[in-house]
């Protein structure tokens, strides 16, 4: 467990510039609306010792740049607790952040729901989650900070609710508090590093790093754009096209070529990743996030609408595979992707490179056609443009899930195919060394998806972009 922050120490991590909201609350009947007997009385205990009045602050804060509404709770105040009076202030800094077109942080340090006050507490989740909801379709974006500890009904609205979740080192998150698990619990499970493996949250970030990694997420999900991601230049060595389908498939395996790493490294100026499926799953093959496109003009101000900002360009999300067989998770985080960004007006960048969707035992467990299924329709119902970019192998469905219909672009260094042309032979009874011929057969080279329509055209290793003829 670390050192507990206060809500203003939270605050002074990510802000010098914090104005609280007003607050206009009604008077609670003595002991509140359950007449708990001393419950006045540790209400005063609880503001003499933390200064507060109630276990969240409410305000608006410029944090690295951007405007946000940040809420932070207290949890020397009852446990961080929620009451009837906290859903009140919650709802009014939804409400404020709609009306001033205002993303939302939240510092969430709580314990659940007030027990002095029933079940009017626990309802205090419904009217937080409604304001989460409209503040989703107001196209708003929302983080989570995760403090010591994250817990209960706060962790299961405000915390797993929010678009990105990060958490300070060795915070307790878990839906259970330490006092209710069961007794051979393990704690290790109920930690920020346990939910980060799990995929339930984005990443642990240190305090001192807290104000620039929040400032950064801010930038990149504030700044919508209508223009379709230009697909990266080709990063292998040559610009040649294979000459047969054998040829292409080779060259795609290769592993001296570039994979996405590469290929995000030099296409971004700076990015940041979401992790996991937030169904208990996480995909090293599958990266996700968003960044700023080394490509646009970093020079227009923030907040102009232009979709660019001051401190690095253009902000395009990106889902990129690495290479590997795609596991469930890795297409349902691409999914979580595309939604977020479609949502937000941002347009998405990205690359297919896989042999593949996972097909031993435990991807059919997890559910790999299902997953396949969600990002097939995120896919095809987004109306923010999707750009892709074929760099190595297209293996089949678990490739074409992530390709954007009508946009997408191959390098010299790919195929894209129906089926490995060495399973294509084994269906077809074929002998192992007519799997050669059976590629040329399946017409898998960059060139012969052009003339297919399966791709615009074939990028080179300059920042144009052209159709070759067919042949």
């Amino acid at each position: 467990m670390t050192d507990r922050l206060s809500a203003r120490e939270a605050i002074a991590l990510l802000s010098d510039d914090f104005h609280q909201l007003p607050v206009a609350e009604g008077a609670y009947a003595p002991d509140g609306p359950l007449a708990w007997q001393g419950y006045d009385a540790s209400r005063a205990r609880a503001t003499e010792r933390t200064g507060e009045d109630e276990s969240v602050v409410c305000g608006r804060a410029r944090i690295d740049g951007t405007p946000a509404v940040l809420i932070a709770f207290e949890f020397g105040f009852l446990g961080g607790s929620l009451g009837e009076r906290t859903g009140d202030r919650l709802e009014a800094a939804y409400t404020y952040a709609r009306a001033h077109r205002l993303p939302v942080v939240s510092l969430v340090a709580t314990g659940g729901s007030r027990m002095q006050e029933g079940m009017l507490a626990l309802t205090q989740l419904q009217r937080v989650a409604r304001q989460s909801a409209l503040t989703r379709a107001a196209g708003l974006p929302q983080l989570a900070v995760l403090r010591d500890p994250t817990t209960g009904g706060g962790w299961a609205t405000l915390g797993a609710g929010a678009d990105v979740v990060l958490a300070l080192p060795g915070v307790q998150v878990g839906f259970a508090g330490s006092r209710v698990r069961p007794p051979d619990a393990d704690p290790a499970a109920y930690t920020a590093q346990a939910q980060l493996a799990a995929g339930a949250i984005d990443a642990v970030v240190r305090p001192q790093e807290l104000r620039e990694t929040v400032g950064l997420w801010l930038a990149l999900l504030t700044a919508p754009s209508t223009e379709p991601a230009p697909p990266p230049p080709a990063l292998g060595t040559s610009d040649r096209l294979p000459d047969t389908g054998w040829s292409a498939v080779q060259r795609a395996r290769s592993p001296e070529r570039p994979r996405a790493q590469a290929y995000l490294d030099a296409y971004f100026t700076r990015r940041s990743a979401i992790g996991g499926d937030r169904c208990g799953g996480t995909d090293d093959g599958m990266l996700c996030g968003f960044g700023f496109s080394s490509g646009s003009d970093s020079r227009s101000a923030s907040g102009s609408g232009s979709g660019e900002h001051a401190v690095g360009g253009r902000a395009i999300a990106y889902a990129a595979q690495t290479g590997t067989a795609t596991r469930p998770a890795g297409y349902r985080t691409a999914s979580r992707l595309i939604r977020l960004a479609d949502r937000l007006g941002i347009p998405v960048l990205t690359l297919v490179d896989t042999p593949g969707a996972a097909n031993d035992a435990e991807a059919e467990r997890q559910g790999v056609g299902a997953a396949i299924a969600e990002l097939f329709g995120a896919v095809a119902t987004a109306r923010t443009p999707l750009t892709t970019l074929l760099i190595g192998e297209g293996g089949s469905g678990g490739a074409l899930a992530l390709a954007a219909p009508g946009n997408t672009w191959a390098t010299p260094d790919s195929y894209f195919s129906v089926i490995a042309p060495e399973l294509a032979a084994a269906i077809l009874k074929r002998p192992p060394e007519e799997a050669p011929g059976t590629a040329d057969q399946l017409r898998v080279r960059p060139q012969d998806l052009v003339a297919l329509g399966v791709v615009r055209g074939i990028v080179s290793g300059g920042a144009a972009t052209s159709p070759p003829p067919p042949g």
